[in-house]
C-alpha cells in the first residue's frame, strides 16, 4: 500500500496573516454564501465547498497561493481541509466567487483572474456589495476554449456549474434555485425560521398539555357524579 506523504507546514502554511475579509459587510457576504452552498448540497458528499482557504497551485511553493472567498468543488470528497493543495486534490474549483472592492480590484480583475483561468476554473464571479466600481455591481466569466468569457447582468446570472442563479437582492449576492423556486436562506433567515419553528413546538406542546388538563378535570368530574349517584342510590 502506498504511504500518504506528510505534508509539510513550514511549506504549505494555513494562514496568510491577513484578515478574513476587508469589513464586516464582506465578511457576512462571504459566510452567508458558504452557508448556503454548504446546505444546498448538503446530501452530495462528492462537492466540497468552502472560502478564505489557502490554495496552493505550485507543489512545493508556499508562496504560490491564493484564497478565493467562495468555492465549489465537484467530485472531490467532502471533508474539512487545514489547506487546498490542487494537485493533490487533483483538479482546480469549478466555481470561484470573490466579494470584490476598490483595494482587491487590481488583483481580482488581474492577478487571480489569471490564475483562475490558467488552472481551469470553469466560472469566475466577482460582486461588488458597496457599488465601488463595477458598472453591474455583479459580473461573472465562463471558461470556454482556455478563455474566459465576460459575461454581465444586471443584477442576474445563471451558473451552470453550480446549477444555481446568482441573484443581486437589495445589494445582496444571493442563490436562487429554479428547481425549487426560492432563493437559498442566509444564516439569519435559517435563525428566523428555526425560531418560528421552535415557537410553533412551544404552542403545540401547551396547548395539547391545556389539552390533557381539560381531559383529567372532566374524568374527575365524571367520577365524581358516579360516586353521587352510588350516594343517591344507597340512600
Amino acid at each position: 500500500m502506498l504511504t500518504p506523504k506528510r505534508r509539510d507546514a513550514t511549506i504549505y502554511p494555513t494562514s496568510d496573516g491577513k484578515p478574513m475579509a476587508e469589513t464586516d459587510l464582506h465578511r457576512d457576504q462571504m459566510i452567508g454564501l458558504i452557508l448556503a452552498l454548504q446546505d444546498h448540497f448538503r446530501d452530495r458528499e462528492d462537492v466540497y465547498v468552502t472560502g478564505n482557504l489557502l490554495m496552493f497551485y505550485e507543489e512545493g511553493s508556499k508562496h504560490r497561493h491564493l484564497s478565493p472567498d467562495v468555492m465549489a468543488v465537484f467530485g472531490i470528497p467532502k471533508h474539512e481541509r487545514d489547506d487546498y493543495l490542487m494537485w493533490e486534490e487533483g483538479k482546480a474549483p469549478d466555481a470561484v466567487v470573490e466579494i470584490t472592492s476598490k483595494s482587491t480590484r487590481a488583483e481580482d480583475l488581474g492577478h487571480k483572474k489569471e490564475l483562475y483561468r490558467a488552472h481551469g476554473v470553469r466560472e469566475y464571479y466577482i460582486f461588488d456589495p458597496l457599488r465601488e466600481y463595477l458598472p453591474a455591481q455583479l459580473q461573472g466569466y465562463r471558461l470556454v476554449g482556455g478563455e474566459y468569457i465576460l459575461r454581465r447582468g444586471t443584477r442576474r446570472l445563471v451558473s451552470r456549474v453550480l446549477g444555481l442563479e446568482l441573484r443581486v437582492v437589495n445589494d445582496v449576492l444571493r442563490l436562487y434555485d429554479p428547481k425549487s423556486d426560492r432563493l437559498l436562506p442566509v444564516p439569519a433567515e435559517v435563525f428566523q425560521q428555526w425560531r418560528q419553528e421552535r415557537q410553533r413546538a412551544d404552542t403545540e406542546r401547551q396547548r395539547a398539555e391545556a389539552e390533557r388538563q381539560r381531559a383529567e378535570e372532566a374524568t374527575q368530574r365524571v367520577v365524581e357524579l358516579e360516586r353521587r349517584l352510588r350516594e343517591l342510590e344507597g340512600a
